[in-house]
């Protein structure tokens, strides 16, 4: 039993804090409203009375805390520097790149990705789908207001490693928190390479990945699903569930006709245009990688337990 007080306050603290730092202007007031962000979910993540939740929220917490103390260099740094508090005013180079890189690191973005997959696995469904997508508000939008500030190397570069990552990194996965977890990470690297060229397009991208994954993780926190072996036991059951969620992973990974393909051509669209085809090929190879998984997952479900094949 939880004290309906305190799933309030959580609740209040978690929403209040995400709201504080996308609406600042000031970088004290955006570090304020993500630690207290912060400070609320660390409850949740914790609520399983188990080892492995234990472990998820001092994961959380040191790399939260570390990407905490990073910003806070990076602007008192940029600060003493300009004179300047101010967000957009971030035009020191070092203050910039370490910026970025906290910012990437709250996010769960390659290179510094290692927490995610391990944070996700700890904790129910419900917390997995918090972290993979309300979490990622507070630092998607600071990235975008100093976007114009960031190196395009520095973004690019991140974002085909954090594909490279999500890609292969989702290969052997049988459970599915951790299979969402790198295709978290994959589409980050979409979100953050095209940061670069074209912002508004990946606020776009996040928003989309972020309501294609709602979806997913309601159903499997409805139907108990939490590894491939239960997903196909699900099939019997709960047909149109398990259907809808092995489409929706597919879409997620940019597969035509689904919702998913339309940022996907959008940024490849605008990488061709900026002429750097290269780094369009490359995208389009690491896509193919992830989307082995996610046919795996669909093979499973669909082929294997239809009961056309037994």
């Amino acid at each position: 039993y939880i004290n309906p007080t305190s799933i309030t306050i959580i609740t209040l603290s978690i929403i209040m804090g995400t709201i504080m730092t996308m609406s600042s202007s000031n970088w004290l007031m955006a570090w304020i409203g993500l630690e207290l962000n912060m400070l609320a979910i660390l409850p949740i993540i914790s609520k399983p009375k188990t080892t492995r939740a234990s472990e998820a929220t001092i994961k959380y917490f040191l790399t939260q805390a570390i990407a905490s103390a990073m910003m806070l260099l990076s602007s008192t740094t940029n600060a003493w520097q300009t004179g300047s508090w101010d967000i957009l005013e971030l035009k020191n180079k070092f203050s910039t790149t370490i910026m970025t890189l906290s910012l990437m690191m709250k996010m769960g973005a390659a290179p510094i990705h290692f927490w995610l997959p391990e944070v996700l696995q700890g904790t129910t469904l419900q917390t997995a789908l918090l972290i993979t997508t309300w979490q990622k508000l507070a630092p998607i939008s600071l990235m975008y207001m100093i976007s114009n500030n960031i190196q395009p190397a520095l973004l690019m570069s991140a974002g085909i490693l954090s594909m490279i990552v999500g890609g292969l990194g989702g290969i052997n996965q049988t459970q599915l928190r951790k299979t969402m977890a790198y295709s978290s990470i994959n589409n980050l690297g979409w979100t953050i390479m095209i940061m670069a060229l074209s912002p508004n397009l990946a606020v776009m991208n996040i928003f989309i990945y972020m309501i294609m994954t709602t979806p997913i993780f309601l159903m499997m926190t409805s139907t108990s699903t939490k590894t491939l072996q239960n997903l196909t036991t699900t099939w019997t059951t709960s047909t149109a569930t398990t259907l809808s969620i092995a489409l929706l992973m597919l879409s997620t990974n940019g597969l035509p006709p689904f919702t998913g393909f339309m940022p996907k051509m959008l940024a490849l669209n605008e990488l061709i245009t900026q002429k750097l085809t290269t780094l369009a090929t490359l995208a389009i190879m690491t896509s193919l990688v992830s989307l082995l998984f996610y046919l795996r997952i669909t093979y499973l479900i669909m082929v294997l337990t239809s009961p056309m094949t037994t």
